[in-house]
């Protein structure tokens, strides 16, 4: 069976320590056919280093072809959208030859959704703050063209201060519509993030509900990534996240070369 994580992160991003060359043994020992390193580029640099890709391509090649016999490794990045940086980030994704980029929202206008996350969720009921998220995809799906999929889309609800921080489809179907049509318009897909299985919500982001609305609305491109940045999380559910797309009325993934989807099926 064909199975492929397309969000893995290794200690080039600042929240992990994983070794890269431990993340693709542990993909491969899992039995992934293929993976995506997709390692973290954001720009404010109240919090991140501005990062350098310099000296990170060569290394990551030279484990791809060390491997090469046993798994497909692609060179991926996750950029965390921000709709004032558009500028940086469509000039980074240019500069880079990635084949594969996961744009995500970590943030909204000027606070983190983790370093800031008291200050943007006090005063705010949870309608008001989960509502402001999906304004802030609107708007980086606009300006910051240059991604291939939204990650994690609805995964504010990690995040909530609130005795209920589940996140319904039905609350704020006006809102997710807009963001899946607007993806849907621009040649852009989402990706199934099985990260939530470890931090409490027992299911994906987004959730079936979501993923069925997408297929309704017309989207066909779609990935699955564990959000892993330890080895012992490589390709943790995957093969539920499979089993969900099919759910949702999906007859394939995509995998990407040069930022191109193609459709493998499962």
């Amino acid at each position: 069976m064909f199975l492929a994580d397309y969000h893995i992160h290794t200690n080039f991003s600042i929240d992990s320590e994983a070794p890269m060359e431990e993340q693709i043994k542990s993909a491969i020992n899992k039995g992934m056919k293929e993976i995506a390193i997709t390692d973290h580029a954001d720009f404010d640099t109240k919090y991140y280093p501005v990062p350098d890709y310099t000296d990170y391509i060569p290394y990551f090649n030279n484990l791809k072809e060390k491997y090469n016999d046993k798994i497909k490794i692609i060179l991926g990045v996750e950029i965390g959208l921000e709709n004032k940086w558009s500028d940086t980030i469509n000039e980074f994704a240019n500069k880079f030859d990635f084949d594969f980029i996961i744009g995500s929202s970590h943030a909204t206008t000027t606070l983190d959704l983790y370093f800031d996350q008291k200050e943007y969720f006090q005063n705010k009921t949870k309608k008001e703050a989960y509502s402001t998220y999906f304004e802030e995809i609107l708007k980086n799906i606009a300006n910051c063209s240059r991604f291939n999929v939204y990650g994690h889309i609805d995964f504010i609800s990690r995040y909530g201060m609130y005795d209920d921080n589940s996140l319904k489809y039905a609350d704020y179907s006006d809102l997710i519509d807009a963001c899946l049509k607007s993806l849907i318009e621009n040649g852009k897909g989402i990706e199934v993030n099985t990260s939530g299985f470890r931090y409490g919500i027992n299911g994906t982001y987004p959730s079936l509900n979501i993923l069925k609305r997408y297929k309704e609305l017309g989207g066909e491109i779609i990935t699955a990534g564990s959000d892993s940045h330890k080895p012992k999380d490589t390709a943790d559910h995957i093969d539920y996240a499979y089993s969900l797309i099919k759910e949702a009325g999906f007859k394939y993934v995509s995998v990407f070369r040069k930022q191109k989807p193609e459709f493998v099926a499962i």
